[in-house]
């Protein structure tokens, strides 16, 4: 900027030397006072315009190179945010796939050792105790079906498009299907979405939903699931509530399904929070900017 300012004053001040040298043109007679005059005012015109057109130029390139600036400022901006993005997706499925582990882990591994045990047991009892046997075989046979129901959700976990083909409303009254054939509960879904949402909102918001079903099928004990999810013109607001055992938050600040949603809240620029004690029910309340996310 600096450098541009020298080169038009020094442009300016060179004009003004070269309008300096110019004079009126010699005749025989005696210019009068009034030629003389308007020869001076037409140099000063001559000057002023001048001027005003460095300034206007000056003002022209400020423009273009503020302009191609900025450009170039947005284009590693928005570099800097698709690094950014990639990289929360990365940890996002890094995230995913531990709690399918985990999932795997301590629901099927269970059941499949369980199972195991059951089948060994009537295996000995059946020369010898043929009824007995059969009631080892049974229980077995109860736990194949649950890790065949655990396979199943974790393969449907881990599909990479949850919402494929459905609305964000369909998925999650399928999930209030889904909960109400595991633990006789039929969640109340108060879902008023104004406008469509793009798939970049809609499936972290099924994920937090879905984990928050999962986590209250497996230890909340509830008898009632409130389900609310509406938008504004500028935020979505996720509310889930239970009236199960509830736990003490002070004591859960681990719990790989609470990280799992705060992570996916905060990486939509979002709040999460989530109220709980013994004996009381959990609440889980979500945040959402839209602006950005809106179709």
């Amino acid at each position: 900027m600096q450098g541009r300012l020298i080169i038009t004053a020094l442009s300016f001040i060179l004009f003004m030397v070269s309008l300096s040298q110019r004079k009126p043109p010699r005749v025989s007679v005696q210019i009068a006072p009034f030629i003389q005059e308007r020869f001076l005012f037409y140099n000063f015109v001559v000057a002023l315009l001048f001027g005003l057109a460095l300034v206007f130029v000056l003002m022209l390139m400020n423009t273009i190179l503020s302009e191609r600036k900025s450009r170039d400022e947005l284009a590693i901006a928005n570099e800097k945010l698709r690094q950014y993005a990639l990289k929360i997706e990365n940890q996002a499925t890094l995230e995913e796939r531990n709690r399918i582990a985990r999932e795997i882990h301590d629901s099927l591994g269970h059941s499949l050792t369980a199972l195991n045990l059951q089948l060994e047991t009537a295996q000995k009892l059946w020369q010898s105790n043929p009824e007995k046997a059969q009631t080892f075989l049974a229980r077995a046979k109860e736990l194949g079906s649950k890790a065949l129901q655990d396979v199943r959700q974790s393969v449907s976990t881990m599909r990479s498009h949850p919402l494929q083909e459905q609305s964000l409303e369909q998925a999650i009254a399928n999930l209030a299907e889904n909960m109400q054939r595991t633990t006789g509960i039929l969640p109340i879904l108060k879902i008023n979405l104004a406008y469509p949402i793009s798939a970049e909102i809609s499936t972290p918001i099924y994920r937090i939903i879905q984990e928050s079903f999962t986590n209250i099928c497996k230890y909340a004990q509830a008898t009632k699931v409130k389900l609310e999810l509406m938008t504004t013109d500028t935020t979505l607001h996720l509310l889930i509530e239970d009236n199960g055992k509830g736990f003490d938050l002070g004591q859960n600040t681990t719990g790989f399904g609470q990280q799992s949603m705060r992570d996916r809240t905060l990486a939509l620029g979002g709040k999460f929070n989530i109220n709980s004690t013994p004996g009381s029910g959990c609440q889980i309340q979500v945040e959402i900017p839209l602006l950005r996310y809106r179709q």
